[in-house]
């Protein structure tokens, strides 16, 4: 039997933009080396942080952990939006993150990121087996 797995997520981004101001090792934390160089490559990097920030969440939410609970320690950086040739989103799942999606037999993933006016969302579908 194929099961589903949903998880969502919205950033508002001008908060989002507070909080990495306040923090400076908020971005070195959350995202990885690549995920840093494509987003300050941007003319608006916080939109595009915001995005793959919801990204991370949803894809958390989807496996039934969130970031909550022991083994998440690097979890943020085990999530990693990458960019295929067209410019699609998707998911690189490393370390612990992996080894849920493994065990929740995670065949596939799809990963949408939408910014409109200050929000910025993502929504991940994995498809598991039984």
């Amino acid at each position: 039997m194929m099961r589903i797995h949903q998880g969502v997520d919205i950033v508002e981004i001008s908060r989002f933009k507070e909080i990495v101001l306040r923090n400076d090792r908020f971005i070195t934390d959350i995202f990885t080396e690549r995920e840093r160089e494509y987003c300050q490559s941007m003319k608006d990097p916080y939109l595009h942080f915001a995005g793959r920030f919801a990204a991370k969440e949803s894809y958390a939410k989807a496996l039934g952990t969130g970031f909550s609970g022991s083994g998440i320690d690097h979890l943020f950086q085990e999530i990693e939006v990458i960019r295929t040739a067209s410019g699609k989103p998707e998911i690189s799942a490393s370390g612990w993150a992996a080894k849920i999606a493994k065990k929740r037999k995670i065949k596939q993933c799809s990963l949408s990121i939408s910014h409109a006016f200050n929000y910025a969302v993502a929504s991940v579908i994995l498809v598991g087996g039984e």
